[in-house]
């Protein structure tokens, strides 16, 4: 593959591809497959891996907020897609572009209700979230009656799906926890079918989820992060490919002098004759200040370039003082060698937030 000439996150459809069938196959093959989009399919590009997937016949897309899923609309996307954190400002263009609201407190559901019914629709999709110990979002296991009493007084919404959220399903630390949540979402769900006259798809499971309690598929899985190549231990991300590599170039190249100070504030002070390189991505391209001072690094012709002095908005610049490279060369941030979570790592940070940081405004480019 050409080396890159400026700054690039390569977006890999085929490891995307292969991420989605190593996750389906962990499922039985009647369990239905929601594909979590949302932040723009994890710091890469929503339309394009929405698409993408799309074409996969992936039975259901999430985003958070409704200007998302509104994006995937206009892009064309017709597969079904649950809106995760709505806001009773959108509800009308939720329905005016066929989104799926979660309802996930009193306040949400009585002013979905009183826009679905102004709009006389029926049985409009809807999707009821119960807070089973994340304690984020969600009705409590006390609402069910409560819930469905409401639900029974209108034809103008009907329940699509029953969902929750694990809290560390990755975390073998806490397997009693998460055994505790699988039996409220159970003991929630057994009740609220018993005073329903129909039967909601029951969904609980995101990546770690779908790896670690297969007994808790259940009618539906949320995949997001192992979709983008990270199954949240060593093990699993053996298993994976990371979609996306972020890559730059050296702009500038400098030979300074011991004592000689790098960047804002004059934060790296040079502890003998080096050699710096300067690379046009900064903290507006999603490297944050955290990376700078030598937490964090690239590579450089395959060996690790330490990042010196503070990040700035547009460049960093790091100490290739042993590296044999000059001007124009590749640099590798995170790649499918070089992982996000190992960089996320030294920062103390997830892989999460680093290839979701990444600027919309950092050039895309698809392959396979």
């Amino acid at each position: 593959m050409p080396k890159t000439k400026e700054t690039v996150l390569e977006i890999d459809l085929g490891a995307l591809t292969h991420n989605y069938n190593y996750l389906k196959s962990k499922l039985q093959s009647n369990t239905k497959f929601l594909a979590v989009v949302k932040a723009f399919a994890y710091g890469s590009d929503a339309i394009e891996i929405a698409k993408h997937l799309q074409t996969l016949n992936v039975d259901y897309l999430a985003v958070a907020y409704t200007k998302e899923g509104v994006a995937l609309r206009d892009a064309g996307i017709t597969t079904p897609i649950l809106v995760l954190h709505p806001q009773p400002i959108n509800f009308e263009t939720i329905i005016g572009r066929c989104l799926e609201p979660s309802i996930y407190s009193s306040k949400i559901l009585n002013e979905f209700i009183e826009v679905a019914e102004a709009k006389n629709q029926s049985n409009y999709p809807v999707h009821v979230k119960f807070n089973t110990g994340l304690n984020r979002l969600g009705f409590w296991e006390t609402d069910v009656n409560h819930v469905v009493s409401k639900l029974n007084k209108t034809n103008s919404i009907i329940v699509k799906s029953i969902f929750s959220h694990l809290a560390a399903s990755e975390d073998t630390n806490e397997i009693e926890f998460t055994r505790q949540q699988i039996n409220r979402f159970q003991t929630i769900t057994d009740q609220f079918k018993s005073l329903i006259h129909y039967q909601p798809w029951l969904h609980l499971c995101n990546t770690s989820g779908v790896i670690n309690y297969s007994n808790a598929h259940y009618d539906m899985v949320r995949c997001g992060i192992g979709l983008y190549g990270f199954g949240n231990s060593a093990t699993e991300d053996k298993n994976l490919k990371p979609i996306a590599s972020l890559k730059s170039v050296i702009s500038q190249m400098h030979q300074i002098e011991p004592k000689e100070t790098v960047g804002y504030n004059r934060a790296y002070k040079a502890k003998g004759y080096e050699k710096t390189a300067t690379i046009p991505l900064g903290h507006a391209d999603g490297i944050n200040r955290i990376y700078g001072n030598e937490k964090g690094f690239v590579f450089v012709n395959g060996k690790k370039a330490p990042i010196i002095g503070n990040v700035c908005m547009d460049m960093i610049m790091v100490n290739v003082t042993n590296i044999d490279c000059e001007e124009g060369d590749e640099v590798i941030i995170f790649d499918g060698k070089h992982k996000a979570s190992e960089v996320a790592e030294a920062t103390g940070t997830i892989s999460y937030e680093t290839i979701t940081s990444i600027s919309q405004r950092v050039n895309r480019k698809f392959i396979n």
